[in-house]
């Protein structure tokens, strides 16, 4: 059983940084990829950035230059930075950790994940942008 627990959301002005941390625990769970999620208000979810086991990384057209995803495994903690914010960028976020060896990042942001190709997710952090 692997639990992952957010931190850092919070309120900024447009224009400004964030940086979100999930930390990992448990055991039991082969952590090859992980990645942000986040949900707007009213929309649906979509993935923001994923990493795979080798360091690999992909990222959402809307966030590519602006936020960047990051791991420290002696910490087991997930980051992501996230600069230049926008007021779309306004939604709960999520990490989630998935064991399926053969997903890539690209795909874990795809349209044909599913929910349960993640099997730990955390409680999330809301992220609030002012314009």
């Amino acid at each position: 059983q692997v639990q992952l627990v957010e931190s850092g959301g919070g309120s900024v002005q447009a224009g400004g940084s964030m940086v979100l941390a999930c930390e990992a625990s448990g055991h039991g769970f082969t952590r090859y990829l992980m990645a942000w999620f986040r949900q707007p208000p009213g929309k649906q979810r979509e993935g923001v950035a994923a990493i795979g086991g080798d360091g690999s990384t992909s990222y959402a057209d809307s966030v590519k230059g602006r936020f960047t995803i990051s791991q420290d495994n002696a910490k087991n903690t997930l980051y992501l930075q996230m600069n230049s914010l926008k007021p779309e960028d306004t939604a709960m976020y999520y990490c989630a950790a998935s064991s399926l060896w053969y997903m890539t990042p690209r795909q874990a942001l795809g349209p044909m994940t599913r929910r349960d190709h993640f099997g730990a997710w955390g409680q999330g952090t809301q992220v609030t942008v002012a314009s």
